[in-house]
Parts: structure tokens; sequence; C-alpha cells
């Protein structure tokens, strides 16, 4: 069956009634989650894993991706209203945005933000249709070598570029490592680390452990360190766009979308690298170079926007093809996944196609979705931003609370979850990035068992990883990635 076959019968699945509600509902709960200052799609998916023990896998997997999305349209409406960024990945928004709104232009601001969403959307939805079947098909070919070394890179990329140090990247990826050898070995079947506490012959589950370094450690940390900041709110006039700023916006979108795909693709920690490069593009490309810092110009708005979304789109293609997550909230849909037994990778195209092929269709309904929540209702998701913080914090606190316990009715899992929300306070306050706990949590007994099969097949010889030309490649990238940067800095130390 052809790529448009395909894609037809996945829009048949996703057009049903049952799929329709839940992708409207995952838009409208992202967008207003991306709308709310502190809170991302990482927290929220984490927040809600749960719910996988209950939906339906399709449909769960389109609500999921729905909220991914949605929050990045969402997280730009605080970012030129009140300069307070609900996404990082909106962060260079809210340079130009937010200069624009306080010149008596949010209204502009906020239409070029939301069409360029959907325009990087549709073309990153494109993109991956055309190119995720391609990538399977190949990555078909590959054995364990080459797949310990694609997670090997996976987990060098994700520590180097998270966080202000590569050793407190790498502190945190082996805290995940750790956490993940937790319990039973998968092949020899012997108990590992359980420190005799019963609970953890199973292993931890990763969506407690998600939930408390991401949820309920946001909570703590606001309640702790930033709950009394106040923020003031922008005047917001009609969403539209002169003719003008049509002609501006236009070459942004397109910029921002080529610029944002291939980092989407990597693992380059998330959208952030793309909307600094975007921005710096459109800076340097713009006729109206004296707006930029100034009133505020459309360009640097457009472009970032246009990344970001299209960076966000292009991380389904890794995390489909070959069961890598190149961002946070990639990495916890990988969990959902597993939750329902299924592992991403090559042979998903094969096993679940019709999962995928929705989950992909989705996206083209969604977006149109988004578009309509985002430019008419606009100022319904402003209205978020009055809720006091003490209660949106306690009900954060009480929803996650209620879907830790689903789980298993363990309270044993309650003191979990809240021990390790302490911990992602202090990683937090202390600048360690939370992502390579998840990814190596997640990956690290993949990676073990890759490794163990890898040397399976190399009679126990470590050469077997540089035998095979792909491993051999992957291998020379991840010690680049580790050596070149230091490399570089000692070269600029010496020329000074």
């Amino acid at each position: 069956m052809d790529i448009g076959a395909q894609l037809l019968a996945g829009i048949a699945t996703a057009a049903t009634p049952i799929n329709l509600l839940w992708a409207f509902l995952g838009c409208a709960v992202g967008t207003a989650i991306g709308v709310l200052p502190g809170l991302g799609p990482a927290v929220t998916v984490a927040m809600l894993l749960p719910i996988t023990s209950q939906v339906e896998p399709t449909a769960s997997m389109i609500f999921f991706a729905g909220i991914y999305y949605g929050a990045m349209y969402g997280g730009s409406t605080t970012s030129i209203l009140l300069n307070t960024p609900g996404e990082t990945g909106t962060m260079v928004t809210a340079l130009e945005g937010f200069k624009m709104a306080k010149s008596g232009r949010a209204g502009a601001a906020l239409a070029t933000s939301a069409i360029g969403s959907f325009v990087a959307g549709t073309v990153a939805t494109v993109l991956v249709t055309l190119f995720a079947p391609f990538v399977a098909y190949h990555a078909v070919k590959l054995g364990p070598p080459e797949y310990f070394m694609l997670m090997l890179l996976a987990f060098t990329t994700v520590t180097a570029v998270l966080g202000k140090s590569t050793l407190r990247g790498m502190t945190a990826l082996f805290v995940g490592l750790g956490v993940g050898c937790v319990g039973l070995d998968q092949i020899s079947g012997q108990v590992r680390y359980t420190g005799g506490i019963p609970e953890f012959l199973d292993g931890i589950e990763v969506v407690l452990v998600a939930v408390g370094l991401f949820a309920v450690a946001e909570c703590l940390y606001i309640a702790l360190y930033e709950g009394r900041t106040e923020s003031s709110l922008n005047r917001m006039d009609k969403v539209h766009m002169t003719r003008q700023e049509w002609r501006r916006s236009w070459p942004a979108w397109l910029r921002g979308t080529a610029i944002g795909f291939p980092f989407g693709t990597i693992p380059a920690g998330g959208s952030e690298i793309p909307t600094f490069v975007s921005y710096a593009v459109e800076r340097k490309l713009s006729k109206n170079p004296e707006e930029f810092g100034t009133r505020g110009a459309i360009e640097g708005v457009a472009g970032p926007e246009a990344a970001n979304n299209s960076a966000v789109t292009a991380t389904l293609v890794p995390l489909l093809t070959l069961g890598i997550p190149t961002s946070v909230t990639a990495a916890i849909l990988l969990s959902a996944f597993q939750n329902y037994g299924l592992n991403p990778g090559p042979q998903l195209f094969q096993s679940n196609g019709a999962l995928v092929w929705a989950l992909i269709a989705s996206l083209y309904i969604g977006n149109l979705m988004l578009l309509v929540l985002n430019l008419p209702l606009v100022g319904l998701w402003v209205k978020l931003l009055k809720i006091p913080r003490p209660q949106l914090y306690a009900g954060i606190l009480i929803f996650a609370t209620i879907g830790v316990y689903g789980m298993r009715q363990s309270a044993f899992d309650l003191f979990l979850m809240l021990g390790i929300g302490l911990i992602g306070v202090l990683m937090r306050r202390f600048d360690f990035p939370t992502a390579p706990v998840i990814v190596g949590m997640i990956l690290g007994p993949l990676a073990e068992a890759q490794m163990r099969n890898a040397l399976s097949i190399g009679e126990g010889h470590w050469s077997v990883f540089i035998q095979r030309p792909v491993s051999a490649l992957l291998l020379a990238i991840v010690i680049a990635v580790l050596v070149l940067p230091r490399l570089l800095r000692l070269l600029r130390r010496s020329a000074a």
C-alpha cells in the first residue's frame, strides 16, 4: 500500500467522532497549558499518563499529540502579552512579540504567531508523512550494534546540549540509567538494586518518575521560589494583520519551517536552538532592522514561531521510526507507547501501521483545530491567566496524586512520587537538567538489551561495534560530540 492510501486510511480512523473528540480535547488542553506560564506539555502528558490504562491506544496517542503541539500554539500568547513564555520554545517570541504588544500591535503579533504555527505545522506534517516511512524502511536493516550506538548518541547529545554543564547532564543521565536498572533483569531474571523493597521488584514506573520530576517538582518549586511574582498584562487589540504585515510574515514562516524541521529530527535539545537561529536569520535579512528591539519586528515573531512548531512536529520522525526521543515530551510519549506494550521503531509501521497513520493524520486535523481555537478564541485563553496560582498548582498536585495512586492503588507510590518531586526541586534549583533522567530511564534497559545482543553477535568481542560501518560511523559522531566542543574551546583560549 502506498503512502497516499495509508494516509487516507489514517484520516478515516482519525476522523471518527470519538477520535475527533480526543483530538479536540488534546488541542484545547494543550493550548490552555501553553497559555499558563510555568506549565508545559511534558508536565501535562506526564500527569495524564495514567489514562493509558483506561483509553484505547489510538485515541490516547491522538490526545497526547494534541497536547504536545497545542502547547506550542498557546505558549506564544503569554510571550506576547505578558513577556512570560508559556513554553521554553516560545522564549524568542517574547523578544519582539512583547515589544509589538507594548506598541499597540498585540493583535498582529498573535495573528502571525497562530498562522505561522499552522503553516509550519502543516508543512512539517507533510514532511513527516513523506520521510517517516522511508526512514522506517531503511531502519529495519539496522542490527543491535547500530541500535546501541544510536541510543548512545541520544544519551550523549541530550546530556551535552541540555543544561549549562555537560557534567550535570551526565550526572542526571546516570541517575536515570540507575533507576532504569531497578527490578528484575529482563534477560537473566535476577533481582537488581531493590534494597529489599518488594514494590521495586517490577521496577520503578516511568509515569511515576515523570509526574514527580515534572508536575510535583514544578508545583513545589513555584511555591518555594516564585509564588509571589506578579505580571502585568498588555492590552490586546483585534487579532488581524495588515497587507504589509502579511507580505513580511510569509517568507519568515517558510524560512522558520525550513530551519526548525532538521533540528527536530536530531537530539539537539528541543526547539530552543532553531528558534534562536531563526531569529538571528530574520534580523539579518530584515529590511526594517531598526524595529528589532525597539517597537517590535513582525518577522521576529513569525520566523521563530514557525521554527518552533516545525521542530516539534519533526520529533515524531525519530520517535516513530527509531524509538529515539529527541525532546522531553517525546521521551514521555515513548513511555505512553510502552504502557500499551508498543515499541516505537521500524517494526511499528508494520505491526501497528493503523495507529501510526491515524496519529500522523491527526496532526493535519489538529493543526486546523488549533488555528480555529487560537485566532477567534484568544480572548478566552487570556482569561486563564486570571486563575490564582495557589489554586492552580493545588489542583495540579491533586490531579497528579489521583493519577499515580490510580495506577496500582499503592500508598508507597505516593511517598515515592513526593520524594522524586523533592529531588526534582533540588535538580532545578542547582541547574541539573531533568530530561536526561527520563531519557536514561526509558532507553537504558533497551540499550542494555541491544548491547548484550550485539556482544552475542560478536562472540563477546567489543570490536563488533567498529567492524560494522554504520555503528562505527555513529561511534565517531558520539566521540565528536564529546570532544569537538572542548577542542574548539582550547583552541580559542590558545589563540587569545
